[in-house]
C-alpha cells in the first residue's frame, strides 16, 4: 500500500511540474460555449462566411445605411446638398468636426472592413482548405483591406496601419503618412491581382482580377505613379470580356430608353444580363434574408413631389395623387443636386444621352383629377413657379428611380386591385421607397476616366481627351478638344457620366479639390418663400480637403499620440 501511495505522489508531482513548465498553455482560455475566432474560423464554410461579411460591409455603408455616413459621401460637395433638412450637413464647419458622430462612425465602419480582412488573412494560412480556395479568399480579403485603406486615406489622410489580427486591447496607435497608407493598399492590390480570377470566370458580384486592377489604377494615381496607373487601367480596358455598352440591351427593350438608361434597369446591372461594362456590382435580392439590404436611394435622392400643392382658378389641391412606382416611390429629398449638376455641366450638351428625358426627368404631368391643372405639365405649363425649388421640386435622376417596386408595395382598393393614376402609374405605400436592384460599385466608363486622369498627370492632354471621348462617344456627345481638357473638365465629365454613382466626397478629397469645387458650385439657396439658408460652399475652408481624426479615437489612444489633421481643434 505504501508503494502505491508513493507512485501516486510521484505522478501528482510530475503533473504539477508539467503544468508549471507550460503555465501559459494551462492558463489559455478555450471558448467552448461562445463564438470566437478560435472556434468560428475552422472550416472552409466558416472562412467563406467571414469573406461574405466583407462583401456586405461596403454595401451597408454606401447604399443601405440611413445614417449620415452615406449622405456624407455626397453632401457638401459640388454634387449636392441636404434639402430635407437645410440645417443638417450644409454648414461644413459644423459637419466636419472631430466630435461629430458621423466622422467617428465613418472611421469605425472603414476600420471594421480592415479588421475583418485582417482576421481572415491572419488565420487562413493554417486553415485546412484547398490551396486554390485559400488563394481566392486571400485575394478577396486583400482587395477589401485595400478598399478600406483607400477610403481612409482619401478622407483622413494617413491613418494607423494594422495588418495583423488585433488580439488584445491597444491604445498605442500612431498614424502612418498618407503615402504609406496608399502604398499599403497598392501592395495588397498587387498581390490580389495575382490571386483573383478573371471577371468572366467569377460569379456576379464576386471580386475579380479586373476589379483589383481598376482600384489599383486609382491608387497609383494617388501615389503619383502615372505610368503604372495607365498600365493597370489599360489591363482592364483591353481585357476581351470588357467593353462599354453602346447599344440598347436587357430587360426593358420594349420601353423607351437608350444605351445609357439601360445600364440602370432592374436586371441589367450584372454581367449575366449581357452587361460587359460592369466591373463590380453590390448584389441585392428581394426577400432574400442573406441579401445586403434595400438601398432606399429614391427616398434619399428624389424630390418630395407628392407634397406639391397648386392653386389654380381658386382651387388648391395637391398636384399628384401620391407616390407612384414609376416615379421611384416615396421620396423625401435628403439629397438635392446643385445647379451645376442640373444645368451647368450640360451646357452645349443637347445631344448627350446622359441628359435625355430617359435619364434626367425635368417635367411631370399633373395627375390629380381634382386640380383644374389636371393633365398639364408642371414645368412647361408654368405651374412649377408655385413650387418651392428646395426639396419639393427638382429634376429626377432616373438612374436612381429605375427600379421595379414589387407589387407588395402597391396601394390597393377593397377588392385587392392596384390603385392607378389616370396615366396608368401604380400608387405605392410609404414603404415603397427603394429601387430594389443591384447597385454599381465600379464600371468600365470610370476606368477610362481614371486613365485619362493619369494621362493628365503626365501632361498628355491628347491622350486624356482620347479616353474621355470614348466615354462621350457612347453618350453621343460632341468630342472634347484636347485644349479644353484639364482636371476640372475631367471632374465635370465624371459628374456627367457617374452622377449619383461615384462617391463624390472620396474623389474630391483624393484630389485635394473638395474646398475649391464646393466653394464654386455648392452655393447658398433661397426657397420659394424667400427663406435663406447657408450651404456648404459659403463655409468650407481649404483644410476641409481632409476630414478630422475623430476625437474619440485620439482620446482613447492614451499610450501614443494620434495626430490631428491641420486646421482642426480637438
Amino acid at each position: 500500500m505504501k508503494a502505491i501511495y508513493q507512485k501516486i505522489g510521484i505522478a501528482l508531482i510530475t503533473m504539477l511540474f508539467a503544468v508549471s513548465c507550460d503555465e501559459n498553455k494551462f492558463l489559455e482560455e478555450k471558448p467552448l460555449a461562445i463564438y470566437a475566432a478560435e472556434n468560428s474560423l475552422v472550416t472552409a464554410s466558416d472562412f467563406q462566411a467571414a469573406v461574405n461579411m466583407l462583401y456586405k460591409r461596403p454595401g451597408n455603408l454606401i447604399f443601405y445605411n440611413l445614417g449620415d455616413e452615406m449622405f456624407s459621401l455626397f453632401h457638401g460637395t459640388d454634387l449636392g446638398f441636404c434639402s430635407a433638412d437645410v440645417n443638417r450637413m450644409n454648414t461644413i464647419s459644423a459637419f466636419l468636426i472631430p466630435t461629430n458622430g458621423m466622422v467617428g462612425s465613418m472611421w469605425s465602419h472603414l476600420f471594421n472592413i480592415v479588421n475583418q480582412a485582417n482576421l481572415i488573412l491572419t488565420r487562413i494560412p493554417d486553415a485546412d482548405i484547398p490551396d486554390a480556395d485559400k488563394n481566392v479568399m486571400r485575394g478577396e480579403a486583400l482587395f477589401f483591406r485595400a478598399f478600406g485603406y483607400r477610403m481612409l486615406a482619401n478622407l483622413f489622410g494617413g491613418v494607423p496601419l494594422i495588418t495583423e489580427e488585433v488580439t488584445s486591447p491597444r491604445r498605442d496607435f500612431v498614424r502612418a503618412t498618407r503615402e504609406e497608407t496608399y502604398t499599403q493598399a497598392k501592395n495588397d492590390l498587387t498581390e490580389a491581382v495575382s490571386l483573383l480570377g478573371n471577371i468572366d470566370a467569377v460569379k456576379d458580384g464576386k471580386i475579380s482580377k479586373q476589379m483589383a486592377q481598376h482600384l489599383l489604377a486609382e491608387i497609383h494615381i494617388s501615389l503619383g505613379d502615372y505610368d503604372n496607373a495607365i498600365s493597370a487601367a489599360t489591363a482592364v480596358i483591353d481585357y476581351p470580356a470588357m467593353s462599354l455598352m453602346t447599344e440598347r440591351f436587357g430587360t426593358k427593350l420594349d420601353q423607351p430608353g437608350d444605351a445609357y438608361s439601360d445600364l440602370f434597369r432592374t436586371g441589367n446591372v450584372n454581367r449575366s444580363s449581357g452587361n460587359r461594362e460592369t466591373l463590380w456590382a453590390s448584389q441585392y435580392d428581394y426577400l432574400n434574408p442573406a441579401s445586403t439590404g434595400t438601398d432606399s436611394w429614391p427616398w434619399k435622392f428624389n424630390p418630395r413631389y407628392e407634397a406639391i400643392t397648386l392653386t389654380v382658378d381658386g382651387v388648391t389641391t395637391t398636384a399628384f395623387k401620391g407616390n407612384t412606382a414609376e416615379k421611384g416611390g416615396r421620396s423625401v429629398a435628403w439629397m438635392q443636386p446643385t445647379l451645376h449638376v442640373i444645368y451647368g455641366i450640360w451646357e452645349n450638351g443637347e445631344n448627350d444621352m446622359r441628359v435625355s428625358e430617359h435619364n434626367i426627368l425635368r417635367d411631370l404631368k399633373i395627375d390629380n383629377e381634382a386640380s383644374p391643372a389636371f393633365g398639364k405639365w408642371l414645368a412647361a405649363d408654368g405651374y412649377s413657379t408655385q413650387v418651392d425649388p428646395v426639396r419639393l421640386w427638382f429634376p429626377f435622376v432616373m438612374k436612381k428611380v429605375m427600379g421595379d417596386i414589387p407589387e407588395d408595395f402597391y396601394q390597393r382598393d377593397a377588392n385587392g386591385n392596384p390603385l392607378l393614376t389616370e396615366f396608368g402609374e401604380h400608387l405605392v405605400t410609404n414603404a415603397g421607397s427603394n429601387s430594389f436592384r443591384d447597385q454599381y460599385m465600379f464600371r468600365l466608363a470610370e476606368t477610362y476616366l481614371l486613365r485619362a486622369e493619369a494621362h493628365l498627370g503626365k501632361n498628355n492632354r491628347s491622350a486624356a481627351a482620347a479616353d474621355i471621348n470614348v466615354v462621350r462617344a457612347r453618350a453621343q456627345a460632341s468630342p472634347a478638344d484636347a485644349s479644353e481638357v484639364d482636371i476640372d473638365y475631367l471632374l465635370d465629365e465624371r459628374l456627367r457620366e457617374l452622377y449619383y454613382e461615384e462617391l463624390r466626397m472620396l474623389t474630391l478629397c483624393r484630389m485635394g479639390k473638395l474646398a475649391e469645387r464646393t466653394r464654386r458650385y455648392n452655393v447658398s439657396y433661397i426657397t420659394a418663400s424667400g427663406a435663406y439658408f447657408e450651404s456648404t460652399g459659403t463655409s468650407i475652408q481649404d483644410y476641409h480637403n481632409l476630414w478630422p481624426i475623430p476625437y474619440s479615437e485620439i482620446e482613447r489612444n492614451i499610450d501614443a499620440v494620434l495626430e490631428q489633421n491641420p486646421g482642426y481643434a480637438n
